[in-house]
């Protein structure tokens, strides 16, 4: 039989012993530490919309996170190059689709800046009741599924009773529920209908003591505040470096509100007062954003105390379609019909900027026009992707568990977000 033979070995010496020790230890370290690379997205029920978050986790703690949007894409700006200034209306409906009278408003402003149309102040005052009713509908549903977020049913079905009242109210005025396509670029489709501000007075009267019970259950909530205070904290100074807006911007002590630093649609002729919070948290921002539910109640109670009588469209014949009646009756009346169908409104050339104080911040367009009915460039401002450029500095240091509170505090939606 073959014998086995082993080879002979010496033992190590003492420097030898001490390298193979030393990296055992190194691999033993790169063990405990190797990070863990987790998706979490684009579907997933602790994100907003379609978001895809990267996180870098050592244990649960995130050490770095990449924020992937796109999703939602739909080329809206490139669309609008290739549609008459009214005819981008609808597409406004789907960006922030929380609040599409507000984006209907602001796109029409920066047509009506463009054409240097100025609207009534009737027109004006129907504006502003679409762009806070508005407000108060995306507040209702971004507060209510915040606490869904931390664990706070019942306060979502509070809110959602109060914004299914406030879907009622469109449907008066609009014919529509979600995506009302109500404003027109110089006036609206029609004027309030009999019985619509009745029926607003009696919602803000209900609406009152619903805030009131939300705020007593989550504000002194002893979980809600554990889950909320200190985290996701954004300082004054790193907001306005990152170009935040809205009530994230306020919610880190920055007094800037577009209604009070740039008016627009007579709101300094309202009486209402600007929020901001301290430290910047999470709890900050629910706290700011719960006030200015209040806010824009009392604003709408002022508007429809002062609403005027008159027009509600710009006194620019030729930009207008014409009255039906008056198409069916007269030879010039169809041919300003046709063309106005045909080939959109004449806008000169020029560059704009408007933008308007929505509900997740400032919604912006820029319109660059060389004449004609279609815009040459059209380019959308928009908060919610502004707004999530922050993650990758704000998220890193917390727990994977603080990720619902914090995305559920900046209040996004992605169909403005991707555009």
């Amino acid at each position: 039989m073959p014998t086995v033979t082993r080879e002979y070995q010496a033992p190590d010496t003492a420097a030898q012993a001490a390298a193979k020790a030393q990296a055992l230890e190194q691999t033993t370290t790169d063990l405990v530490g190797e990070k863990l690379v987790l998706n979490m997205g684009p579907s997933h029920p602790a994100t907003h919309g379609v978001l895809r978050l990267v996180l870098e986790l050592d244990g649960e703690v995130i050490t770095k996170a990449d924020p992937d949007v796109g999703y939602l894409h739909r080329g809206d700006e490139k669309i609008a190059e290739n549609m008459h200034y009214n005819q981008f209306v609808p597409y406004t409906d789907r960006l922030d689709y929380l609040a599409p009278l507000a984006n209907n408003v602001a796109y029409a402003m920066a047509c009506e800046k463009l054409m240097g149309w100025e609207l009534p102040e009737r027109g004006r005052a129907i504006r502003v009741i679409c762009c806070e009713l508005a407000r108060i509908s995306a507040h209702m549903l971004g507060v209510g599924v915040f606490a869904m977020d931390v664990g706070a049913m019942t306060v979502f079905l509070y809110t959602f009773t109060e914004r299914e009242k406030i879907y009622n109210l469109c449907e008066q005025l609009t014919g529509a529920r979600f995506t009302t396509s109500y404003t027109r670029v110089g006036g609206q489709v029609r004027d309030l209908p009999d019985g619509f501000v009745e029926n607003v007075r009696r919602f803000l009267n209900e609406l009152e003591p619903v805030i009131d019970e939300v705020d007593k259950l989550l504000t002194r909530n002893a979980i809600f505040i554990a889950r909320t205070q200190d985290l996701g904290v954004i300082s004054a100074k790193e907001a306005v470096e990152w170009g935040i807006t809205g009530p994230n911007l306020r919610g880190s002590g920055v007094r800037h509100d577009l209604r009070k630093a740039n008016p627009y649609l007579d709101y300094e002729r309202y009486e209402f007062d600007v929020p901001v919070g301290s430290k910047g948290d999470c709890y900050d921002r629910y706290l700011v954003r719960m006030e200015e539910m209040r806010q824009s109640v009392r604003i709408l109670r002022q508007v429809l105390d002062q609403l005027p009588g008159g027009p509600i469209q710009v006194a620019e014949a030729k930009g207008l379609l014409p009255h039906k009646e008056k198409v069916l009756m007269k030879m010039e009346e169809l041919i300003h019909h046709f063309i106005i169908a045909t080939q959109g409104i004449d806008a000169p050339a020029g560059e704009v900027y408007f933008g308007a104080e929505n509900p997740k911040g400032e919604l912006g367009f820029y319109i660059h026009s060389k004449g004609g009915g279609v815009p040459y460039r059209l380019k959308i401002r928009s908060p919610s992707f502004i707004n999530l450029s922050i993650l990758p500095k704000m998220l890193p240091g917390h727990l994977l568990s603080d990720v619902p509170s914090v995305l559920g505090s900046l209040d996004f939606v992605m169909g403005e977000c991707d555009r």
